[in-house]
């Protein structure tokens, strides 16, 4: 079985959903689209208040290169364009769209199979960019921008990221069990755009009928197969997944494609699939809604724009003894500040928290155990990177590597003193990035 070498831990899974199957939450009356929905440059509003528009239609353009468009999950019309909060708190612009409760969606006619065999791989990024596709493992990174190859660079191996390493999140897990064929046939769309030879789809070993289905969807494709990892927190990362499976190093500072590389989550490669064959932007996605006083947790199939209150009381209502809830897992995730926000398409789970698991402890002197550094995936010194970002060293910081750190929460993670490292060096990042 495959795995990264340098550093990694293994959380308790609680992966208590993993036998959920997708459920379609009902449409609501209300969505608010936010204009951010990738990392890079959030859209441009196209449509103003009173307008009509319908199922799919964008609602906002890309307005940079690294920028991705926003469309309609319904049919409706536009209420008003005002602020939102983010999860995070952060205010935002959104579109708000009453839903047309007599006819809620439309579905476009899918391309027909000689058109899908005649589209170029110039035509099928075009797609990917159209259809406001982004990267859903969380990093929401615009897909079109990592399908077009700069001059000079080629790639060998797309890699689509199965391994769903996060805890308590099965939502990639349920999309394999269910749609493995489409999952697969994104994959060779893929393949097709970039010119890479071989595809491979990575997924931990504790996922046995994941595996299971997906290698026989592979089976018909030869230059396709399905690899099994080791469980091991975070094999999903890129870099840890392209060392995995190919044993290559993507350089400090570099991208994948360095390494002949492209990776892509699960479901990224089935929005592809869903763009191509049947014209459908990105405007849903599956959510993990998981706890242990949740009455009915699942994997749910929601509309870009539902707000989290209405998704968290579709599983059940918000427990009593709730402390906190989290956006995305437990390792990489955010706790959120408001219910009143919306889902957007990098949400790939809530996670509902009792009191007794939600309140931090209390930091202790550092014992200089070095626990941090062993766990560090990418092979930094956190302990060292939190003292110097005590003293606003943030030259120092960028010296000891900081900004190759990929936020796992590893080190925070395994420290028994419970010190803020994985704080103090997304402050230093953030200080960093200032300074550009």
């Amino acid at each position: 079985m495959k795995t990264f070498k340098k550093g990694g831990i293994h959380p308790p899974e609680n992966k208590s959903t993993r036998d959920c199957p997708i459920v379609d939450m009902p449409i609501p009356g209300e969505l608010r689209i936010m204009l951010s929905q990738c990392i890079g440059v959030p859209a441009k509003s196209i449509v103003k208040p009173g307008d009509k528009i319908e199922c799919g239609q964008k609602i906002a353009e890309a307005a940079a290169f690294v920028s991705a468009p926003v469309h309609s999950p319904v049919n409706g019309s536009v209420k008003k364009i005002e602020p939102t909060r983010t999860p995070q708190g952060i205010w935002q612009e959104s579109i708000v769209i009453t839903t047309d409760s007599e006819n809620p969606v439309t579905n476009p006619l899918p391309r027909t199979t000689d058109e899908i065999e005649t589209l170029s791989p110039d035509d099928i990024i075009n797609i990917v960019g159209d259809c406001g596709i982004v990267g859903l493992g969380g990093a929401t990174f615009p897909t079109k921008v990592k399908l077009s190859i700069p001059k000079g660079k080629s790639a060998e191996y797309v890699l689509i990221n199965g391994a769903e390493c996060e805890p308590c999140l099965t939502c990639d897990d349920a999309l394999m069990r269910q749609d493995a064929e489409k999952i697969v046939k994104g994959t060779l769309l893929i393949m097709k755009a970039t010119g890479a030879k071989y595809g491979i789809i990575g997924i931990e070993e504790n996922k046995p009928d994941a595996i299971k289905i997906m290698s026989s969807a592979t089976d018909p494709y030869p230059g396709l197969k399905v690899v099994t990892l080791k469980k091991k927190y975070p094999q999903g990362g890129e870099k840890q997944l392209i060392y995995a499976i190919t044993g290559r190093v993507v350089p400090a500072g570099a991208l994948p494609i360095e390494t002949k590389c492209i990776v892509d989550n699960v479901a990224t490669a089935y929005a592809i699939y869903d763009a191509v064959y049947n014209r459908r932007p990105l405007t849903d996605r599956i959510v993990t809604v998981t706890g242990k006083g949740l009455s009915n947790p699942g994997n749910f199939r929601i509309k870009n724009g539902t707000s989290l209150d209405d998704i968290i009381k579709f599983a059940g209502g918000l427990p009593e003894d709730t402390g906190k809830i989290i956006a995305g897992g437990p390792m990489m995730g955010r706790a959120i500040s408001s219910l009143e926000a919306s889902a957007t398409k990098g949400l790939s789970g809530l996670v509902i928290l009792p009191e007794s698991e939600s309140l931090r402890k209390p930091t202790q002197p550092c014992i200089r155990c070095a626990r941090c550094v062993s766990v560090c995936p990418m092979g930094l010194e956190p302990y060292l990177l939190m003292l110097q970002a005590d003293v606003k060293k943030w030259d120092d910081m960028a010296a000891n590597g900081v900004m190759n750190c990929l936020e796992c929460g590893c080190c925070a993670y395994t420290c028994p003193s419970h010190r803020p490292l994985l704080d103090m060096i997304k402050l230093g990042k953030q200080e960093l990035r200032k300074k550009k």
